[in-house]
């Protein structure tokens, strides 16, 4: 790690670019903008912009949203947040190409999902089938495209 990747604080923070799916690349390479950290937003707004990021084909930056809310809201919402947290790391790693850990994390994060309360109008139901099924063909060796697998959160769940 380059010495100068510090935050204001002395905390370790690669100041490396990174890719679509969250890589590394080498320093002055071009990357992807990064998703600030410790943003707080309302559910509707949490939602949104991981919709917005899993439909560009970031399902990392939507796994980073997903962190913020799961750290920031309320504790009896913290187990949704942190379940959609695994569901988007999951398709990243599908992406990837790291189907073992793709598929651990997909069906890891749609168990978690079994109980939930909290909803924010998520199609909770249509998400575990759309993570379920994605593990399955990941499992089979499917290559995956992250914006074509991007889940829909809301109403239909899985692909449209």
């Amino acid at each position: 790690m380059n010495a100068r990747d510090r935050d204001g604080e002395g905390r370790a923070r690669s100041a490396r670019p990174r890719d679509g799916l969250g890589r590394p690349l080498p320093y002055g390479a071009a990357g992807v903008e990064r998703q600030p950290e410790g943003v707080v937003r309302s559910p509707a707004a949490t939602v949104a912009e991981a919709q917005r990021l899993l439909d560009a084909g970031m399902p990392f930056h939507a796994h980073e949203v997903f962190e913020d809310a799961w750290k920031s809201g309320p504790a009896d919402a913290a187990p949704l947040w942190r379940a959609m947290a695994q569901l988007a790391v999951g398709l990243t790693h599908a992406a990837r190409g790291n189907a073992l850990g793709g598929a651990r994390l997909l069906r890891r994060g749609a168990a978690s999902l079994d109980g939930v309360t909290q909803e924010y109008g998520l199609d909770l139901p249509g998400l575990v089938r759309w993570a379920g099924e994605l593990a399955h063909r990941v499992d089979g060796g499917a290559v995956v495209d992250a914006a074509r697998e991007a889940p829909r959160l809301r109403g239909g769940g899985g692909l449209e």
